[in-house]
Order: C-alpha cells, then structure tokens, then sequence
C-alpha cells in the first residue's frame, strides 16, 4: 500500500499562527521534506517535532522528485513544507504533487497560513475578484507581463523581494499610471508589520526612505 502526501501550511511569521492538525500531522509522518532545513529545524524544534528532515527545495527539486515518490511507493507517510506559508505558492511542491497525481498516490493539503490573503485583506481594495500573479519575472518576459496587467479589471497581488520593490513599483506605475490604488505590506504576522496604503507614487516615495526588510506583498487596484 502506497504512503501519502501531506502538505502542511507554516506560519510567515507568528509561530502561534500553525495549526493543531499541522502539528499533529509533522509529528506523525515518517519524514518532512523542507524547503531550507535550516530555517526549519527551528520551527521543529519549538514545537518537540523530531523527524527525520530532507530538503527540497528549487534547485534539487526534479531530482528529489524521483527519490520521494519511491518512498511513497514504499508505503511511508511524508509531509511538505516550506520556509513559509504553503507548499507550491510561490515555492517548491507543484512537481511533487503532479508526480504523486500521477502515480496515484493519496494527498492531503492543509489549510493554512499564506502571505497573500492577510495582505489582500489589510490593502481594503477588492477582494471579491483578484489575481494572484507572484514574483515576476526577473528579466525575460517582464515586459510582457507588464503589459498583459494594463487591462486587468481585478486586484492584482505580487510577491517581491525588498531589493526590487522600487524598481517594481516604478514599473507598475509606468505602465498602470501613477495614480493607480495599491497597498505594500511586508513582515506580516511579525512584530515589525506594516502595510502602506496609497497611490503607487505615493508608495513608492515612502519606501525611498523608509528601511526595506522582510518578505513583500504589493497588491493593485484594477482598472
């Protein structure tokens, strides 16, 4: 009889925020498969989780892939996580999860913590129709998401780094008109947490001087 597949959400921030079944569930699998398991082991260690920990992460994951689904084969009992929030949004899971489709093996997606829905929330712009677009490409094909977004009607939600939110902001503001709706919210659930709300110029002007740390969520009105 084959294993299953859990995965299991992790606080961003506030380790209150993990689940009693997610918990349960880390204490209870044969192994855990971690983004970067030294940003995990923490987190498990809080918690009195003891396992055995194997990474999986972006630039091991199609190789990993193969080794995990013969475990799974062999009947054993593995959950996913991330460094934060939930498997497969904006981090490594999706191939895991087709292969195990694909081979028939059962899974089981726990509710849980993820960055965006707070900041959709916290940025009082629509949220009965959004977009979750993530990070955006680096270099190739920027342009052209950009200009694919000019039409969208629905709120737009985007993962940055601090390092480029400027340069992120100024792009949407270039090609969405400076005056467009938007919020930034970065360090949510963390003691630091701030979400600035405004036109994107406005945005823009008050992360010129203001610290940039921690993981960012910049969300746009629609047209």
């Amino acid at each position: 009889m084959s294993g299953k597949l859990f995965l299991v959400p992790t606080p961003i921030g506030n380790l209150e925020d993990i689940t009693f079944r997610a918990v349960r569930i880390l204490k209870e699998v044969d192994l855990i498969l971690a983004e970067d398991t030294r940003t995990s082991a923490p987190l498990l260690k809080h918690f009195g989780i003891d396992k055995k920990i194997f990474s999986h992460h972006q630039h091991n994951e199609h190789k990993s892939v193969t080794e995990v689904i013969r475990f799974l084969k062999e009947g054993k009992q593995i959950a996913l996580i991330s460094d934060a929030g939930t498997p497969a949004i904006s981090d490594p899971g999706f191939l895991l999860v087709r292969e195990a489709i694909r081979n028939d093996i059962p899974l089981e997606c726990l509710p849980g913590p993820t960055a965006f829905v707070p900041a959709l929330v916290d940025s009082g712009l629509a949220a009965d129709r959004f977009t979750f677009e993530g990070f955006l490409p680096v270099k190739k094909g920027r342009q052209t998401r950009m200009k694919e977004l000019v039409n969208e009607s629905r709120t737009m939600i985007f993962y940055e780094s601090p390092h480029r939110l400027l340069k992120t902001l100024e792009e949407l503001a270039q090609y969405l008109g400076t005056d467009r709706q938007a919020s930034v919210s970065r360090e949510l659930s963390k003691m630091f947490e701030e979400t600035v709300r405004g036109t994107l110029e406005e945005i823009k002007l008050h992360f010129e001087t203001h610290t940039l740390k921690g993981e960012i969520v910049i969300c746009v009105a629609g047209k």
